[in-house]
């Protein structure tokens, strides 16, 4: 394994998209965003050939270049995926497509991918600008297209693909976000608490004092930063307004807006959404075993949702936490690609 960059078989084409939907966000952030597009070996020679789409969206504070990030040992993801489309796996050869890295960073960490009054849209960045830009520069197959992240990108996954089977087929989602009465509710108690010791129990005196120092330099900074960027994509009502849902001088919760958040629950979705989840190709779930956020429940209370509903799909579980496990996004990768191939 080299420390550096080294010649890829395919191309990585490194392009901007001027969003209309992301215009004049609530929270000012620029909508002009980068999005990477890789073309496997054997694109420009073969032109008359069609390739799926794999879309990969982040977790919650990522960002695009992140990608290019490396762990000690091992590749980065657009190294790791040019491997497989050029080497294959250990089951053999992986058919080629064409992968789209999208953006959805936000000031607040993230968008959990769906439309929110307190955020921006980013349900319609992604399925309205995205999708038709990557079908209209390059030589895809509308007909096989899929989508793929861990973390809030594995919720954005699952939950983007029950809303829209139209246009995604199939999906991946390493640790999802899911069964949210394990994931998210604990840290209610904890926000309480650091809001009443910090913060004199206020989310703008925690926010002003965070971007005034380096960001994860107090315990609690991400604990609150999830609460309230989970809130306002969940909870935002009309007018932007975040509703948290819990009271912040106790922890309490309150009944009214917890319902609001365990309704984009996939769990609670799921059954909801039995025919698109049907529709699909190819469902692919995993969480490691050690999982600190207990995302491995969510993937096994994913897979029984979908086991009542008769859906064919694969669950992983690995011995791991919830960080480092990027080694396992080819895993999912080739084996969507492999659904959506032409000769599937």
């Amino acid at each position: 394994m080299r420390p550096w960059s080294t010649d890829a078989a395919g191309r990585l084409d490194e392009l901007e998209i001027d969003s209309r939907a992301l215009a004049d966000n609530p929270l000012g952030d620029p909508s002009v965003r980068p999005l990477w597009v890789y073309v496997p070996p054997g694109y420009d020679r073969e032109s008359d050939r069609r390739y799926p789409v794999v879309h990969v969206i982040q977790g919650l504070t990522g960002q695009l270049d992140m990608w290019r990030n490396r762990d000690a040992f091992r590749p980065t993801y657009p190294e790791a995926v040019d491997d497989l489309f050029s080497n294959g796996d250990a089951d053999g050869p992986v058919p080629p497509a064409i992968v789209a890295f999208v953006d959805c960073w936000t000031s607040i960490g993230g968008s959990q991918f769906l439309n929110s009054p307190a955020v921006g849209r980013y349900h319609d960045y992604l399925c309205e600008e995205v999708v038709p830009f990557v079908d209209a520069r390059y030589r895809t197959r509308p007909d096989r297209r899929a989508i793929q992240g861990k973390s809030s990108g594995g919720y954005g996954a699952m939950v983007t693909a029950m809303l829209r089977p139209d246009l995604f087929h199939a999906f991946a989602s390493h640790a999802g976000d899911a069964l949210f009465e394990a994931c998210y509710l604990p840290d209610f108690r904890a926000a309480a608490r650091a809001l009443r010791m910090e913060y004199e129990g206020s989310f703008e005196r925690f926010w002003e004092e965070f971007r005034a120092r380096p960001a994860g330099t107090k315990e609690t900074d991400w604990v609150l930063l999830n609460v309230w960027c989970m809130a306002a994509c969940y909870s935002a009502d009309p007018d932007g307004a975040v509703r948290l849902p819990f009271e912040v001088g106790t922890g309490r919760l309150i009944d009214e807006v917890w319902s609001r958040w365990l309704a984009w629950d996939p769990v609670r979705m799921a059954p909801r959404r039995a025919d698109a989840l049907r529709s699909m190709r190819a469902i692919w779930l995993d969480a490691g075993t050690k999982d600190e956020y207990y995302l491995d429940l969510g993937a096994v209370a994913v897979s029984k949702e979908l086991e009542a509903l008769g859906v064919p799909h694969t669950l992983e579980l690995f011995e791991a936490g919830h960080g480092s496990i990027g080694y396992r996004y080819p895993r999912s990768l080739a084996f969507l690609t492999r659904a959506l191939s032409p000769e599937a």
